[in-house]
């Protein structure tokens, strides 16, 4: 459904009631066109003393052809070369723009030095492109070794988060903590979220992992020889998964009810795939599922079908509750224990789940909707340790507000408000989700395992 107040905005005559009125400016976001670089514009790469990150970051932006610069930090400057990146020198310029800043903050090891988060972004605030980017790296808070350092590192999420509100202009933040020994597993997460590929989300921390996995990976399709499963794929967030997933050069099975059976063979064709027409609440679901793959094994499996059945608690039938549990949690975790019980899922495989917003901060008449939700971010959490062993990953998004037919069908005022409560005033799109997932689902993310990441525009609601 089209967003007529975001066309309107982005008209000469809107852009001037908007600016004059003091309304929301929802930008057309930049999104993901391979005819483009992955960072469309300059990166601005800076670091507190000390920082551990600068040569593996140096090393990303080389491979990505980046436009990089750095102000006058030696040790920057230094580090960068020596893992062969020259950086340009920026020199306070304030008629320079930048397209994203990256800064390592694994250096900060006390309150007290967080004022290197100032000296570098205060200087800087205003020089940031439309739909730019702001990633600070540092270390995974629980793995720190003294209190200080901890907390300090705890605090750089203040930070991401509130520069995701105050920066504005379709702009992204994160925060991204790298436990010891997994410098050489952020590439896919720093390609990510410097990319448009991330438009949509925003305010988010990732924890990436040691790994031994180190794959030889064709970053224009990293999903070459890879089978995907995807769940709920006839439409809506699934029909985009699966085109976004065969893009990146996976085969995709395309699963969903047999009455969507049209739409499942459209959805193939288009892309490539094939059809597995199968209610996953039936008892024989997880068995057929697995004879559907062995042999040649499943190397992706995205656990994306849901539905929602909303009612007040109060006014709630049993029906409701258990048709929604099942079909959004106890399923999955039928389908999960079938592929595991015989060996289904190949070696660097990827377990990925559609959880909600909903099951973070909840919301009125879906409790159903919210366990279950919450449920599987659970499952995910939980299953990390079982799944390690076996070399397999498993990670969630959370979409907030996302243009679909079922959001198209919400009462006005309530839509409206589900547009414009995040730091960009507006809806996001399947194709937000799918890239996440995307993400997720590539072999250079090995590191990546347990997290749970938001794509909802910074949702001001469970912010």
């Amino acid at each position: 459904m089209s967003d007529r107040y975001q066309v309107f905005a982005n008209s000469a005559l809107g852009r001037m009631l908007i600016r004059n009125l003091g309304l929301p400016a929802p930008l057309a976001l930049d999104r993901f066109d391979p005819s483009k670089p992955l960072v469309n514009g300059p990166v601005l790469l800076g670091a507190a003393p000390g920082g551990e990150l600068v040569a593996p970051l140096s090393h990303v932006l080389k491979n990505i052809h980046a436009e990089a610069y750095a102000g006058a930090q030696d040790h920057v400057h230094r580090a960068a070369a020596d893992a062969g990146l020259n950086l340009r020198m920026y020199n306070e310029d304030k008629g320079q723009k930048f397209k994203a800043y990256v800064f390592d903050a694994t250096g900060i090891m006390n309150s007290d030095q967080l004022v290197e988060l100032y000296n570098f972004f205060h200087p800087i605030a205003r020089q940031l492109l439309n739909s730019g980017r702001v990633l600070v790296l540092g270390r995974t808070p629980e793995l720190c070794a003294c209190p200080k350092h901890a907390t300090a590192q705890r605090a750089l999420e203040g930070l991401t988060r509130a520069i995701g509100k105050e920066f504005k202009k379709g702009m992204t933040s994160q925060v991204v903590y790298v436990a010891p020994g997994a410098e050489d597993q952020i590439e896919s997460t720093v390609r990510f979220f410097l990319s448009a590929k991330s438009a949509y989300v925003s305010a988010q921390v990732v924890r990436v992992s040691p790994s031994d996995t180190k794959p030889a990976i064709d970053w224009s399709k990293p999903l070459a020889g890879k089978t995907a499963l995807v769940t709920g794929a006839s439409r809506g967030i699934g029909e985009a998964i699966a085109d976004v997933l065969a893009r990146d050069g996976a085969h995709v099975v395309c699963l969903d009810i047999p009455a969507q059976e049209a739409d499942l063979q459209r959805v193939a064709a288009r892309i490539g795939g094939s059809v597995l027409g199968l209610d996953i609440t039936s008892a024989e679901a997880p068995q057929k599922i697995v004879d559907h793959f062995k042999g040649k094994g499943l190397d992706i499996i995205v656990h994306n079908a849901g539905v929602t059945r909303d009612k007040t608690l109060a006014n709630m039938t049993p029906q409701q509750w258990g048709l929604v549990l099942n079909i959004n949690l106890s399923s999955e975790e039928r389908i999960n224990d079938a592929l595991l019980a015989n060996n289904v899922l190949n070696a660097n495989g990827r377990v990925i789940c559609v959880s909600s917003i909903s099951g973070i901060a909840g919301n009125m008449g879906q409790t159903n909707y919210a366990v279950s939700k919450a449920g599987v971010i659970g499952m995910v959490q939980s299953m990390v340790p079982v799944l390690k062993d076996k070399g397999v990953t498993i990670n969630a998004v959370a979409p907030g507000f996302i243009e679909t037919a079922m959001t198209a069908a919400i009462p006005f005022a309530i839509r409206e408000a589900g547009r414009r409560m995040n730091s960009m005033s507006q809806g996001g799109l399947p194709v937000d989700v799918a890239e996440t997932i995307a993400w997720y689902a590539s072999p250079a993310s090995a590191g990546l395992s347990g997290n749970v990441v938001r794509v909802c525009g910074q949702s001001l609601i469970g912010a």
